[in-house]
């Protein structure tokens, strides 16, 4: 195998590795791949979202380095991505996050000497996201050489992602049958089945959302883990595009965290978790003989004191162990 010296860290974003998962279902009779985000340089998929925005910005000179301000908001891993290609860049970062932003993530910022401004009081309508987006658009209407991102609407979001299909679609020549990818902003599902309906492969696509998300209609209602799921419908969604969709609780992903861990030693985010549950949770409409890809969005580095606590775990849904430590089958109802 060949190998190269990359010019730049950010050169290092995206070809991540595609993983079999021999042991997490071993009675679904079709193969499984998990594609590892965590294995860009900030550990999440918005390393591509961040740097395909950044980029296009450069090129059209609405970002200046050394003079430009970059405004976003974020509940974590865009947050890390966009501070470390602003360092980088010498643009100066404002982050806008809300309460529930780990202590974890926050001191990351702090690391790479992003500017943070944290709300607490959730809007009436969109609760803390839109609390974070009117925030944003005050900064954006008063700071001067301000550039807003805004990874909610900005096409080069899901641009990025149509390089991450295209990276399983090579993996696998083009034999993917079903793609599982949780949603937030739409970005990573709206690249992807973009790549999937250009190329005119036959991907059954399945986006993969959390209990209390209003994306696809239903009710809003609290949820636990960032990651996937929104309070508000982003402006990139498009609902047509997800052939199929699960919803999946903070319970089941924790559980799915956990059993991950435990039959394929991988460390990962909620929403890696979810897509994992959502697969159990469809499994019985898998013909056998697929081969189905699921996105990672992240590592697990970054949920040791939720996901991975069990103090946390029993504070927060109880004695639930039982759910990862016995043997499954397809699916564990909880």
């Amino acid at each position: 195998m060949t190998r190269h010296v990359l010019p730049s860290v950010l050169e290092s974003i995206g070809d991540t590795p595609l993983v079999e998962l021999r042991k997490l279902l071993p009675r679904l009779g079709s193969r499984v791949f998990a594609k590892l985000e965590r294995f860009n340089p900030s550990g999440s998929i918005k390393d591509r979202t961040a740097d395909s925005m950044v980029r296009a910005a450069l090129r059209s000179g609405d970002l200046v380095p050394g003079r430009s301000v970059v405004v976003e908001s974020s509940s974590g891993n865009l947050a890390i991505g966009l501070a470390q290609i602003c360092r980088y860049h010498d643009l100066r970062f404002i982050c806008v996050v809300d309460s529930n932003t780990t202590r974890r993530n926050l001191a990351i910022l702090d690391a790479f000497q992003a500017e943070v401004e944290v709300v607490t009081e959730p809007d009436p309508v969109g609760g803390l996201l839109g609390a974070r987006q009117r925030r944003v658009r005050e900064l954006a209407a008063t700071v001067p050489n301000v550039f807003w991102p805004n990874q909610y609407a900005n096409p080069m979001n899901p641009a990025a992602h149509r390089e991450t299909m295209r990276e399983i679609d090579e993996c696998l020549q083009g034999d993917v049958d079903y793609l599982f990818a949780s949603v937030s902003t739409f970005g990573t599902l709206r690249g992807c089945a973009d790549y999937i309906r250009e190329r005119g492969l036959r991907t059954t696509v399945v986006g993969v959302d959390a209990v209390g998300s209003v994306i696809f209609g239903r009710p809003a209602a609290p949820r636990l883990l960032p990651g996937h799921g929104a309070s508000v419908r982003p402006p990139l969604a498009d609902l047509s595009l997800a052939d199929d969709v699960v919803h999946v609780s903070d319970l089941e992903s924790v559980a799915a965290c956990r059993r991950l861990l435990m039959s394929e030693a991988i460390l990962a985010g909620g929403s890696s978790g979810a897509t994992v549950a959502a697969l159990e949770k469809f499994s019985a409409r898998i013909p056998a003989g697929s081969n189905v890809a699921l996105i990672f969005p992240d590592g697990g580095d970054r949920y040791v004191d939720t996901v991975y606590s069990d103090a946390w775990v029993r504070r927060t849904f109880g004695d639930v162990s039982h759910l990862w430590k016995e043997p499954t089958e397809m699916s564990v109802p909880v």
